[in-house]
């Protein structure tokens, strides 16, 4: 029987959660890096139990860990193998030297920032990893300050695509309440020189030759905070969501409205229609159907909790516009918690399962696609991502 393996990134450390297919009893292996705060950890589609972590502290830095057994064992990688673990464990920042400059050659080491003046480019955090979808060993690193960098051994040693911070609009990036981070990146399954990646607050942006040359994909978004509401560059982007069987449609959910783009990101729509609100953080699309979507909504942007204290999981069948409130099993009174960008996730069993995490430490799972909910763990630290990999 299949079985499903829940990755969990906490303000605390990481968990790994396991079930078979019925998803009915779990598992619970944690924590992993306890008192670490653990941004991110996705598994390979290519070999499942290759493992990579985000491990960030304010005090000791950023740290990349590894495991290719599954979460049972981990390493940093490029650590010599008979090399005695310290503590703080040796941070990897170093790894992500900024590159120079794709246009002038020139280090890249001050960016004209939105109010006219000029800062250091920083290395704070790895926001989000995405493995290769052909190559075990190869993985991305979307960080802030807002930078995409690659590996191609297993996380030992990194190369920006500097052309995407080179490009000619970064004097009109500027952070987001988080900090400016390049917080979501997605392979195209069919076109290996496609990535779409988003910035908070810059807007999404794709490539179509493998990181050579960048192009804005914000064309139709309305951000009614700028000075220009549909300028092409300086959206607050916090999730974008394809399906691999449609990779040129995709649905994001923006700080204020959920939108939609049939034309790899050229043109977007707004598909908020009777939303209670359309401000949240999170949106996924269904394993088996390309239209089916989920979005999380919270009150406002100033307010990051439900409307009225009730969970609620919003569910289109259509692609957008129509939406039913999916409630049973979830709280719906008192209930205050948040749900982050990458936070949601979906497995590939025949009965699609839909997973998330709250700020409150609980992750939920409806193996129904949405029908009904139950918390796999409660009490958990504050949940920063949700993964899931679906294993034979």
């Amino acid at each position: 029987m299949s079985k499903v393996r829940v990755l969990v990134g906490t303000r605390k450390g990481a968990f790994i959660l396991t079930a078979d297919g019925k998803r009915e009893r779990w598992q619970v292996s944690g924590p992993h890096f306890a008192g670490w705060e653990i941004y991110h950890v996705k598994g390979s589609p290519v070999d499942p139990d290759h493992l990579y972590a985000s491990q960030s502290s304010s005090w000791f830095g950023q740290i990349l860990q590894s495991s290719t057994d599954g979460g049972q064992t981990w390493f940093q990688p490029g650590a010599a193998p008979d090399e005695k673990p310290t503590f703080p464990p040796k941070a990897a920042s170093n790894k992500f030297a900024y590159d120079a400059s794709p246009e002038t050659g020139k280090p890249l080491t001050t960016h004209q920032w939105y109010d006219g003046t000029q800062h250091p480019w920083e290395f704070k955090r790895v926001w989000h990893l995405e493995p290769s979808l052909t190559d075990a060993a190869t993985v991305y690193a979307g960080v802030e300050d807002a930078a995409l960098f690659r590996s191609t051994d297993g996380g030992e040693s990194w190369c920006e695509l500097s052309s995407l911070r080179g490009h000619g609009t970064g004097p009109n990036w500027q952070p987001g309440a988080g900090g400016m981070c390049l917080h979501t990146i997605l392979l195209d399954p069919t076109n290996p020189d496609r990535i779409y990646i988003a910035i908070s607050a810059a807007g999404a942006f794709r490539t179509d030759d493998g990181g050579q040359s960048w192009k804005p994909i914000n064309k139709g978004l309305v951000s009614n905070f700028m000075p220009n509401p549909a300028a092409e560059i300086g959206h607050c982007v916090h999730h974008i969501a394809l399906h691999p069987a449609r990779p040129h449609v995709l649905f994001m959910q923006k700080h204020w409205d959920v939108m939609r783009s049939d034309d790899a990101g050229d043109n977007w729509t707004e598909v908020s229609g009777n939303l209670p609100t359309d401000f949240g953080f999170v949106i996924d699309v269904h394993a088996h159907e390309p239209e089916t979507l989920y979005v999380v909504p919270i009150k406002s942007d100033s307010e990051h909790f439900p409307v009225d204290g009730k969970l609620q999981v919003f569910r289109s069948r259509t692609g957008g516009n129509q939406w039913e409130a999916l409630t049973k099993g979830l709280p719906q009174e008192n209930c205050y918690v948040n749900v982050l960008r990458d936070a949601m996730a979906v497995d590939r069993l025949d009965d699609c399962g839909i997973y998330f995490g709250t700020t409150g430490g609980q992750v939920y799972c409806s193996p129904n696609g949405g029908d009904s909910w139950k918390p796999i763990v409660y009490d958990l630290p504050a949940v920063l991502s949700v993964e899931v990999q679906t294993l034979a």
